[in-house]
């Protein structure tokens, strides 16, 4: 497989896949110094420097574009209005660029970035917001309602300590906007103090405990074609140390997304990577299955699994619909050519270790830009459901009818996106499946993915039009139907999301999430959005509070108890999609509450072992009166891992009078009753009594820990132009 990966990486055509950014300006510079004609060497010199600042190299970009200020007055002419206002944007954005390198890069603090920004996270070198103010100043001069040049200009005057004073009346948007609606504790990073703020691309993240010490460890993915997938192994001390190339993965790159599984019931948790995503037919490439073999190694068994189609994925999800005790994976693939198309796929679990496909004779025939797949038993027929977010077209619910009638073995999924109601948004990206309202009836969260630029996110916290996308939030009424309740719970508002992953911030036992924002474009400087669920009536934007509006692009995101100690910290890989666009990953370390929690860690007997797909319903007596909780194992994102152990905040609880436990497939049904709270219990499906399990909490160190281990956290810079 790394043999695979780096020949398709050599040859890689840069002309089809536009992110190989380095490639592609040093082919522009090429055809740019080989142009004679003016014309043509003005538009390929606007490309040029468009490549070059992609690439991570803004000094050369802003050189281009001075070179075709210098040309188009040498042949006695001037710019036109049109790419005069394009080069003032592109130095804009590159001075910006230059900025976040020499000090959200370079310069790097625990604040680096965050939304809105504080001092310690002010730019001590000024040059890059300086410039990039005159050639907004510019803009606005021409165009007094760009929007995007007014959010660029007021996040300019932040990184200089100049806001709100500085920033002219009429661009100004007001502190107010940016106010947290509920009051939570600032949540700091310490990604630095433990050798995990890598600096990198876009890419995937999983939290588990891979070699079952108790402790959870993090597998990183990223997505460029030379992104090293990476190890880190939780020490339990405070430290973490890479493992990469002990546990046998160089070579093995790239991945949008990452997810666990345990293919084969042995207990250790596997990985699956999907490639390709968003290149079309070049990103033909092999997906990875790799099976952890207990000891801390991982093999890549794809290929000899059945598992080596090749068709352009970022999102699938692992799941037993057919409830065998095995789990079977669904493959969303992005197709853009109607004549030949890449087809989604369901891979039926053999229980040997390999997979036959089976999509098309199950009923799914689906072949459409396929962003997610998320599963859960939606209408509680004991079978589990697929729901499909589909880019630029009507999203797929898929009912799953259970065995075909008239052929043995075969299984049955039927269309039920009308009668549910949740096709839209059309323009649509991350989703998944959860009980926001703790009524037992899992209710759907789809976020729309379409901008018009960074100036919507200003047009909404300046209380005008916006042409975005927003997400649906839709509530299940328990008889097949659902409930666009987007508006109720205030979630009408700009989420142009695609790393995301939720959880419990504050263990009050209500579901709260994080959206990563942006896309591609280095303008897209947008800040990431944590929601409180506010008791199940509605979300609540606590991003200011908690310091987690972090304002690089967010990937992927897990909600996750590191450090043991009962509460969710939330790690998150930050970077673009372009060679340039790195920046540092953050940990979010949760200073914890008052509230109780427990911790659960299932395992199948006739089920699949990993449990994924149990449901639990945890009843409370609080000082209210009596509490329901449910959850279900498995369930956190399509672009987001979070661990396969339960980690339930059970607010003010007073005690814990009932945990039943709805296994998957087998429908085996466990009752427990008078668990003690903040206590990890393991539990097996055929056990009659729960078995406590040990947590060792620690401490996440307040300075950089010399015992961690010395992980590079620069990424080579792009070579030349």
């Amino acid at each position: 497989m790394a043999a695979e990966l780096a020949r398709m990486q050599a040859e890689a055509d840069p002309a089809v896949v536009s992110f190989l950014s380095t490639r592609r300006a040093t082919e522009y510079e090429k055809a740019y110094s080989e142009t004679l004609d003016v014309r043509r060497k003005l538009g390929l010199g606007l490309e040029l420097g468009m490549q070059q600042l992609n690439a991570g190299r803004p000094d050369f970009a802003l050189e281009t574009f001075s070179r075709l200020d210098t040309m188009a007055s040498d042949a006695g002419g001037r710019l036109g209005q049109r790419t005069l206002d394009s080069l003032r944007r592109y130095r804009a954005i590159s001075f910006l660029r230059l900025g976040e390198q020499e000090n959200c890069i370079g310069a790097h603090c625990p604040d680096s970035c965050l939304f809105p920004l504080v001092p310690a996270a002010f730019h001590k070198a000024e040059r890059g917001s300086r410039k990039a103010l005159e050639q907004l100043a510019g803009i606005l001069k021409a165009n007094t309602n760009d929007l995007e040049a007014i959010w660029l200009l007021n996040v300019a005057h932040m990184t200089l300590g100049e806001y709100p004073d500085r920033v002219p009346e009429p661009w100004r948007i007001p502190p107010s906007a940016f106010e947290s609606e509920f009051g939570m504790p600032r949540m700091p990073d310490v990604a630095g103090n433990l050798g995990l703020d890598i600096n990198g691309l876009a890419g995937g993240v999983v939290a588990d405990d891979f070699d079952g010490d108790g402790f959870l460890d993090l597998f990183l993915s990223e997505w460029s074609l030379d992104g090293q997938l990476r190890f880190f192994r939780n020490n339990g001390d405070g430290t973490f140390t890479e493992r990469t190339s002990e546990a046998g993965l160089v070579g093995l790159t790239g991945g949008l997304q990452i997810v666990q599984t345990d293919y084969n019931n042995d207990g250790h948790p596997d990985l699956w990577i999907p490639r390709g995503a968003w290149i079309g037919k070049a990103g033909r490439f092999p997906q990875s299955l790799l099976r952890n073999n207990g000891d801390g190694t991982f093999t890549e068994v794809a290929e000899e699994a059945g598992l080596t189609t090749r068709h352009p994925s970022q999102s699938g999800c692992w799941f037993d619909y057919d409830g065998d005790g095995w789990l079977d994976l669904f493959k969303a693939n992005e197709s853009m050519d109607p004549s030949d198309p890449d087809w989604c796929e369901l891979f039926h679990n053999n229980r040997d270790g390999t997979f036959t496909e089976c999509a098309q004779a199950s009923g799914i025939r689906v072949a459409s830009f396929v962003k997610a797949a998320t599963w859960a038993d939606y209408d509680r027929d004991g079978r589990p459901d697929l729901y499909l977010s589909c880019r630029n077209s009507a999203n797929i619910l898929l009912h799953n009818d259970g065995p075909a009638k008239g052929t043995p073995g075969a299984w049955s999924f039927s269309q039920a996106t009308a009668k549910a109601g949740v096709a839209e948004p059309i323009h649509s990206f991350p989703t998944w499946f959860f009980d926001y309202d703790n009524d037992g009836w899992e209710d759907l969260f789809v976020s729309g993915y379409r901008i018009s630029g960074a100036g919507d996110i200003a047009a909404e916290y300046l209380g005008r039009p916006y042409t975005n996308s927003i997400p649906r939030m839709y509530r299940n009424l328990g008889d097949g139907r659902f409930q666009d309740v987007t508006k109720a719970v205030r979630m009408d508002r700009v989420c142009y999301t695609m790393g995301c992953a939720y959880g419990d911030l504050d263990n009050d036992g209500w579901l709260d999430f994080y959206l990563g924002t942006g896309d591609p474009e280095l303008s897209t400087l947008i800040p990431n959005r944590m929601f409180r669920n506010d008791g199940g009536r509605r979300f609540l934007d606590v991003s200011t509070a908690t310091g987690t509006g972090h304002l690089q692009k967010g990937h992927g995101v897990t909600f996750a108890d590191l450090d043991n100690d009962g509460d969710q910290d939330i790690y998150t890989v930050i970077g673009g999609a372009y060679t340039g666009d790195a920046a540092r990953n953050v940990l979010f370390q949760n200073p914890g509450g008052t509230n109780h929690w427990i911790r659960l860690r299932l395992s199948g007997t006739k089920a699949n072992r990993a449990a994924i797909g149990a449901r639990v319903h945890l009843t409370l007596q609080t000082p209210s009166g009596p509490r329901h909780i449910h959850r279900r194992v498995g369930a956190a994102s399509s672009f987001g891992s979070t661990p396969l152990r339960l980690e339930i905040g059970l607010g003010n609880a007073v005690r814990m009078t009932e945990l039943e436990i709805v296994w998957p497939g087998s429908g085996t049904r466990q009752r427990f009753t008078d668990l003690a709270m903040d206590v990890a219990y393991r539990i097996r499906e055929d056990a009659t009594a729960a078995e406590v399990e040990p947590l060792r909490p620690f401490q996440f160190p307040k300075t950089p820990n010399p015992k961690n281990a010395q992980i590079p956290t620069q990424r080579p810079a792009a070579n030349g132009s």
